[in-house]
């Protein structure tokens, strides 16, 4: 007998159950409903159209002076994103071991994912304020408020992924006599190196876009200079910042893939 002759003909297989449909209905009122109070209007939508089309005829052709100015923010960009993926991978790692819980205990494993919840429930812009309140305008806050959103970010993963790993080899080595950092060294680290590899080049990767956003509230990096120039209408020079801030991401992401390639031989 074929498949097709043993499914009934009234049967439908991509049918919706009744609960689905009830859930399908609640979040379309949910939409139409928030969609009401967006104020959505004709006018208002060919306004913003002609305003958009005056601001990008402004920032053409792009313009990349002073060029002190935007090279010292895009270096101090780069520096912001290493120093904060660099702090985060070193505060990531022993916190992701602590929250994986077929190593650890429950006793240990839920203050180090209450530590990784904290740092990952406010928006890296946010916790830039805060730095900035705290220890004033600059990269350092910068640094410090992405180290936060690393810790977040690589904390959780690192701990998903050890947490997904084979435990026959772990009890291998275990049914030697090894110790807890052989076991960690020999059992764990050679089935995820690849995947930590792989979460540290996006952190960075992350990491560049984020100072980006930072320094529009005074965290340092080229956010700032971008501001600034916003605030004295000099939209090609916008552009021109925009620009360069899309060739470092590009040059990030082909950075990261040579990386993988390198540790995946």
């Amino acid at each position: 007998m074929s498949a097709a002759a043993a499914v009934p003909a009234h049967v439908r297989p991509f049918a919706f159950s009744k609960g689905e449909k009830w859930l399908g209905l609640v979040l379309l009122i949910i939409f139409a409903w928030g969609l009401s109070r967006v104020d959505i209007t004709w006018a208002r939508f060919l306004l913003g159209t002609e305003n958009a089309a005056k601001f990008v005829h402004r920032m053409f052709p792009p313009i990349f002076t002073p060029r002190a100015e935007l090279i010292k923010g895009m270096w101090e960009t780069v520096q912001i994103a290493i120093l904060a993926s660099a702090a985060g991978l070193i505060l990531s790692l022993p916190i992701g071991l602590l929250a994986a819980r077929n190593l650890m205990p429950a006793a240990v494993t839920w203050p180090a994912r209450f530590v990784i919840t904290l740092c990952r429930t406010f928006h890296p812009v946010i916790v830039a304020i805060v730095f900035v309140k705290a220890v004033g305008f600059g990269a350092l806050a910068g640094v410090l408020a992405l180290t936060v959103a690393s810790v977040g970010f690589l904390g959780k993963l690192f701990a998903e992924a050890i947490e997904e790993i084979s435990m026959k080899q772990i009890e291998a080595v275990r049914a030697t006599g090894a110790s807890f950092a052989n076991v960690l060294t020999f059992a764990v680290v050679p089935q995820v190196m690849y995947r930590f590899i792989g979460f540290i080049a996006y952190e960075v990767d992350s990491n560049l876009r984020n100072s980006t956003m930072v320094g529009i509230v005074g965290a340092g990096g080229i956010g700032g200079t971008l501001f600034a120039a916003f605030q004295r209408f000099d939209y090609d020079f916008v552009l021109g910042i925009v620009l360069c801030i899309i060739a470092l991401i590009m040059i990030g992401e082909v950075l990261q893939i040579a990386v993988k390639k390198v540790f995946k031989q």
